[in-house]
């Protein structure tokens, strides 16, 4: 049974590709995606770079891309952690991560 801290994923057979280019049209959730694509981060250090985001906004946009399949967000210790959901986003959508961060590269 899962945790009380644990947050509900899509399973990567049943992500919907609306969905996942909905999450992403979002230019401060594109950013964060960006980011991710990097390396993994814990949520306190998920702040967007280019000004200040209210916390509610900022959990908005994590509960957007954690429910169309884009990220993963795990509890660790006294943390959260958020990952990209890179491989089922790839094995479901073939090349359009790529795409999508190539095209928006700056």
């Amino acid at each position: 049974m899962p945790g009380a801290r644990d947050l509900p994923h899509p399973d990567a057979a049943s992500l919907v590709l609306t969905d996942v280019l909905f999450a992403l049209s979002d230019p401060s959730r594109l950013a964060l995606v960006r980011r991710l694509a990097q390396a993994p981060l814990e949520v306190s250090a998920c702040h967007p770079t280019e000004g200040k985001v209210p916390k509610s906004t900022l959990s908005h946009h994590l509960k957007t891309l954690r429910e169309a399949g884009v990220i993963r967000n795990v509890p660790e210790g006294r943390h959260r952690y958020v990952s990209l959901r890179r491989e089922d986003l790839d094995d479901r959508f073939p090349g359009l991560l790529d795409a999508v961060l190539r095209a928006t590269a700056d």
